[in-house]
């Protein structure tokens, strides 16, 4: 089944009862039992609700898992999976991470007895250097926010794989339409369903697809034991959203680059970072991974300082100053002031977080009107 059928119709069923197409919102916290234990498969809605189990049927094989689980956010996605470590064990992340991952690793979990090391994956052999006996996970994100820094998913699977550590993915800014992770050998898929999986800026969801069934059952165990799952009109929202993600990514990526070869030529403008730049740093690997590369697009403004990058990003005017991306609306934020201002100032400007560095989300506007808007902005 090709990727567009499987975005529409993997995972869903029409309802037994009156034949919709659409899945049901099952608006409810209990089920009925005939007996003690004598159910129709629901107890409660933590555990399972059906609106649930088809986004998670549907997530699963676009990832090209078997077992998909949906969360109240990315970050309770990434917090279940971390509360399958214990006291003692070590994560390699990598050192261009969403803020709010990097936050919940470095304030709340480092607390626990969990040991953090932050590096540079575009060339996987470091990860060698980091490895030891309590090594557990390695966490990657690629492309990376903001750096749009692309890893080699698959080196760095196989490394992990020698040493028997699980290998997760941030996946949010490809989306399985451009990139799927467990296929080049990771075990852990992770997305931020608020971005491009719903598209429509209207739900706040994470999930984690896996293909392993012990690993499915642990990370199953806390979804239920912690309880950061999302409700079921929330589910209803994503299904619906993900029946157009093949045609809402295909015209993220035609805008995406537009915008990053006219950033590229702006006399304005002093670096710009989209995998699908021949000059990108590892653009081979995204070239080898990914099917497309997406409408996310960092840029540094040429001698600027923060007050001239925030005068930019308030004078765009179809563009939305704000935290989030993968709408269908083009959306313009700072990082360092919004969605990186947890990460200490020091990291920031050593893994290029300036204050001169401006984040796209490139929606699926007509191209020539965001041209248009940067131009004017710009100017």
């Amino acid at each position: 089944m090709k990727f567009g059928t499987k975005a529409i119709h993997a995972g869903v069923h029409p309802e037994e009862v009156t034949g919709a197409i659409m899945t049901p919102i099952f608006q409810t916290s209990t089920y009925v039992q005939a007996s003690p234990g004598d159910h129709k498969g629901f107890e409660y809605s933590r555990t399972q609700n059906p609106t649930r189990d088809t986004l998670q049927n549907n997530l699963a094989a676009l990832e090209d898992g078997t077992h998909g689980l949906c969360f109240a956010s990315g970050l309770s996605a990434i917090d279940a999976v971390i509360k399958t470590l214990k006291s003692g064990d070590e994560v390699i992340a990598s050192n261009d991470l969403y803020g709010g991952t990097f936050r919940l690793y470095n304030k709340i979990f480092s607390k626990l007895g969990l040991k953090f090391h932050f590096i540079a994956m575009e060339d996987a052999e470091s990860v060698r250097n980091y490895i030891n006996e309590n090594t557990k996970l390695i966490w990657l994100e690629t492309p990376s926010n903001p750096m749009m820094n692309v890893i080699d998913i698959a080196a760095v699977a196989s490394i992990a794989k020698e040493h028997g550590i699980l290998v997760g993915v941030d996946n949010t800014f490809a989306s399985p339409y451009l990139q799927r992770p467990l296929t080049l050998g990771a075990d852990i898929v992770m997305h931020s369903v608020t971005k491009y999986l719903g598209g429509h800026s209207d739900v706040i969801m994470g999930a984690l697809v896996v293909k392993d069934e012990e690993l499915a059952e642990q990370l199953a165990f806390v979804q239920n034991s912690s309880g950061a799952v999302p409700g079921p009109m929330d589910c209803f929202l994503v299904l619906r959203g993900i029946k157009t993600l093949h045609l809402r990514m295909k015209a993220h990526c035609e805008n995406g680059k537009a915008v990053a070869e006219y950033l590229q030529n702006h006399p304005k403008v002093d670096k710009v970072y989209w995998p699908g730049l021949p000059d990108h740093p590892n653009h081979d690997v995204a070239k080898a991974q990914m099917a497309d590369f997406g409408g996310m697009i960092s840029f540094v403004v040429a001698d600027a300082s923060k007050e001239e990058a925030i005068r930019i990003c308030e004078n765009l005017k179809i563009f939305s100053l704000a935290e989030s991306l993968g709408g269908v609306e083009s959306m313009v934020n700072h990082p360092a002031i919004m969605t990186h201002a947890s990460v200490p100032e020091e990291e920031r400007q050593r893994i290029g977080i300036l204050d001169s560095l401006i984040r796209l989300s490139v929606g699926i506007e007509d191209s020539e009107d965001l041209l248009s808007d940067l131009e004017q902005a710009l100017g």
